[in-house]
């Protein structure tokens, strides 16, 4: 079956749902107070979801690719802002297990 809308890519919804719980995440009073983290991870988890669909929307195998893989760097750089959030005690590790196997 050939997909035709990047709305039919579970990858792109899969990318929603963990860009909502880290807006979940960082509307906690602990982030309210650091507004850096909160903005660096929120940012960093937004970009994903764009590059999936750039990529798919060029029509281009190599181009996806690319841009698949600059979304995987954002879901690095969302995990690793996940590990200093757990390290500074703004959510628990039960938190972080559950958003780092989305990401």
């Amino acid at each position: 079956m050939k997909i035709l809308r990047f709305e039919d890519l579970n990858i792109w919804k899969e990318s929603l749902v963990i860009t909502k719980e880290i807006y979940d995440f960082t509307a906690r009073p602990y982030f309210a107070k650091d507004f850096d983290l909160r903005s660096q991870l929120r940012r960093s988890v937004i970009s994903i979801s764009p590059n999936i669909v750039e990529g798919f929307e060029k029509r281009n195998n190599n181009e996806f690719v690319r841009f698949l893989r600059i979304a995987k760097g954002s879901a690095g750089e969302a995990r690793n802002q996940l590990y200093i959030a757990l390290t500074v005690g703004y959510i628990t590790q039960a938190d972080f297990d559950r958003a780092d196997n989305k990401l």
